[in-house]
């Protein structure tokens, strides 16, 4: 009965909105979230590792390798998870780092629950609501509105990292950093991905800081193989090492920051007081169930997981298992569900300490039943309504936000049984491009709505407020089976994250791939626009079939960065995406 009740005002709920969905949906100005955050550098083939007790898995191997070392040493998964992100940061500062934020997702052994630690960034106390619309209202180009300092958002990562290591930490905080620190004074090589991404961005050398440390004096691209050193990272992370994230939020760092900022041809309005007030957040996880797992995630400001259980939720009717990876039928209900969970994160999901998301009332059950049974066998749905489920839809504005992330993610598990899974970000392209004390700050305000209220003046949820994080689509996530880790996954690529970890896990858990087989499917899937298909891969075959059945079909670059862990009977498996420079390590 409450199944076909929820149905029923699902359905009534669509029917009256129709009209003014489709009127707004028109109106509404459209943000580029379809391109990619980051360029596509290749493919090279990866093979699953095994190892009996531990594993760190992240974007690149000197990263990799740090994380490794700690977890040899005794150290805990958030150690590892710590020495891995600052030399991320330092061999791939396109994607994350000390000036941006990350969301993780904690599996404690000894208390036998996950915790979730939020770092996003926050919005300056001096942030308008206007911040990114023109002088006729109208929302900025986003190439106009990212590579300045009003996209700096206050940085969370590092207050982040202390919090989670107070907690969960067994070794000590200065040694975490000693790897980076290393490579920065020592030098490490330019990468093929590093090299390719420089070479391809135009925006990074215009700011001459930035030109200075990531290109030659002829402004050349540094090539593959050159050793390039920061010593300035490493005085930094020397100084954070010694004195913890106060001596990033407070005195000549945070200065620093501020300068930078506000020395920017288009100057942004961050303070030394939004660094000194900044505070990292312990979460309760957002879970959900799917064929017999519990799988745990990030919940708002993320959208992520969110989306990730409603997608599952939808496809949870359907025998997905039979249909085989790659089939049309396999794209069809996936792309039909993601555009079902789209739909409804358009408009519901915000920061919560400003916003009243209805998470529960979304992840309920017989809502996700009632949604899914909107998707018909052979034919597309095109563009889905959202739902309705606590009847406020009509209050809401729909959310534009100018979302590209560029981002990372890592997994790590060690020797006592405690799980990891952490995605990181500066949000575009290296950022907001302004380059200080050795890293790079986030563009993370870009991530709000540029609009504040839709074309009917309804407010949207994700819009600029002073102090509040801007929605993401980040989704690490953890499944348990029987109350322990069975899976940790997550990846970078801006709101196409979501459709990344739900193929995984539709991967493994309904074709019964290994972690390493799952990541390396095609990527496929609908953010509620076309039904997008992998470039060069099998996929592309399917694309007469699916326009025969109403999917407007797009080809695309799809470089995600999927990471990921599997905990069975035989030990752990680890596997990283073919697409970037990822490893998986063990012992």
């Amino acid at each position: 009965m409450r199944i076909r009740r929820h149905a029923v005002l699902a359905l009534a709920a669509a029917t009256a909105a129709m009209s003014f969905l489709s009127t707004a949906w028109a109106r509404t100005p459209q943000a580029a979230e379809d391109l990619n955050p980051e360029a596509a550098s290749g493919v090279q083939a990866r093979q699953i590792v095994r190892a009996p007790h531990f594993m760190m898995v992240s974007a690149n191997p000197l990263a990799t390798m740090a994380g490794d070392e700690m977890l040899r040493r005794g150290g805990s998964a958030v150690d590892a998870a710590i020495a891995t992100q600052l030399v991320l940061n330092l061999v791939e500062p396109q994607s994350s780092g000390i000036g941006g934020g990350a969301f993780m997702v904690l599996y404690s052994a000894k208390d036998g629950r996950i915790q979730t630690y939020d770092s996003r960034e926050t919005a300056p106390a001096a942030a308008r609501p206007d911040r990114f619309l023109d002088a006729e209202g109208k929302p900025l180009p986003f190439a106009q509105a990212v590579n300045n300092g009003m996209s700096v958002g206050v940085p969370g990562l590092l207050r982040g990292l202390e919090l989670a290591h107070k907690a969960h930490g067994v070794l000590p905080w200065a040694d975490l950093f000693q790897p980076a620190i290393r490579l920065a004074e020592q030098g490490f090589a330019v990468s093929p991905r590093l090299h390719a991404l420089l070479a391809g961005n135009k925006a990074l050398p215009a700011q001459a800081a930035a030109a200075a440390y990531f290109y030659a004096p002829d402004g050349a691209a540094w090539p593959v193989g050159h050793v390039l050193k920061n010593p300035e990272f490493a005085s930094t992370l020397r100084a954070v090492a010694a004195q913890g994230a106060d001596a990033f939020y407070q005195g000549d760092i945070a200065r620093d920051i501020v300068a930078a900022v506000h020395g920017h041809a288009v100057p942004g309005d961050l303070s030394l007081a939004d660094l000194a007030g900044y505070r990292a957040l312990a979460r309760d996880p957002v879970c959900g169930a799917y064929r017999g797992y519990q799988l745990c995630g990030m919940g708002p400001p993320s959208s992520g997981p969110i989306a990730v259980l409603q997608m599952l939720g939808a496809l949870e009717q359907f025998p997905m298992g039979r249909y085989a990876p790659g089939s049309a039928q396999a794209v069809h209900y996936f792309s039909e569900a993601g555009r079902l969970a789209f739909a409804d994160r358009d408009f519901y999901v915000a920061d919560p300490g400003f916003v009243r998301v209805p998470v529960r009332a979304m992840l309920d059950p017989a809502y996700l039943r009632a949604r899914g049974g909107l998707i018909q066998p052979d034919r597309s749905m095109k563009v889905a309504l959202p739902g309705d489920p606590e009847g406020k839809l009509l209050s809401l504005g729909r959310d534009n936000a100018l979302e590209l992330p560029s981002t990372s993610h890592l997994v790590a598990v060690d020797g006592s049984g405690n799980a990891l899974s952490m995605t990181t970000t500066i949000e575009s392209e290296f950022g907001s491009k302004i380059f200080v004390r050795g890293f790079l700050l986030n563009n993370e305000m870009t991530d709000f709505s540029s609009s504040f209220k839709d074309p009917e003046g309804r407010l949207v949820a994700n819009r600029i407020e002073p102090g509040k994080r801007p929605r993401s689509a980040m989704a690490p996530m953890i499944v348990l089976r029987d109350g322990k880790p069975y899976l940790l996954v997550g990846s970078p690529g801006g709101s196409a994250i979501i459709n990344y970890v739900a193929k995984t896990l539709v991967g493994v858990l309904d074709w019964n791939l290994d972690i390493q087989a799952a990541i390396a499917l095609p990527n496929m899937g609908s953010r509620n626009k076309e039904t997008e298909l992998e470039k060069g891969t099998p996929l592309e075959a399917l694309a007469p079939e699916l326009e025969r059945m109403g999917h407007p079909v797009r080809i695309t670059d799809f470089p995600s960065g999927i990471h990921g862990i599997v905990i069975d009977g035989s030990g752990l498996q680890g596997g990283a995406d073919p697409r970037r420079e990822g490893l998986a390590a063990g012992g």
